[in-house]
């Protein structure tokens, strides 16, 4: 399962080597400086469905885990049937405006993300 994590100065989204062929990309990684936001979602299936041109594995409600390249955003879903809820973070002059994590606890999981100051 994805897991976010900080490492030093850089805030990871590290994939399952299952994750990364589905979703035909390796780990993320992000300068915690780029990160603009982190909000916890119930329904992380629903925040990763935009409409767009997707590369990876996505089958609705069940596991989306790919890059979609959206009108007015792209972003990275990392999400699956036994972890509907999640996080969205927000990041600023990155490839990807948002990463969208399922986790069990995203309480959790937002709090370990320091806010910029």
């Amino acid at each position: 399962m994805a897991q976010l994590e900080v490492d030093g100065t850089d805030l990871v989204l590290r994939l399952s080597t299952g994750e990364k062929v589905e979703g035909m990309h390796g780990d993320l990684h992000a300068p915690l400086t780029s990160v603009t936001g982190v909000e916890v979602l119930d329904d992380a299936h629903r925040a990763a469905d935009i409409v767009g041109i997707r590369a990876g594995t996505r089958i609705p409600r069940v596991i989306e885990v790919a890059s979609v390249h959206g009108v007015n955003k792209t972003i990275y879903a990392a999400v699956h049937h036994d972890t509907p809820r999640g996080v969205r973070v927000s990041l600023a002059g990155q490839s990807y405006d948002e990463w969208i994590v399922g986790c069990a606890d995203p309480e959790a999981v937002a709090a370990s993300i320091p806010r910029p100051s």
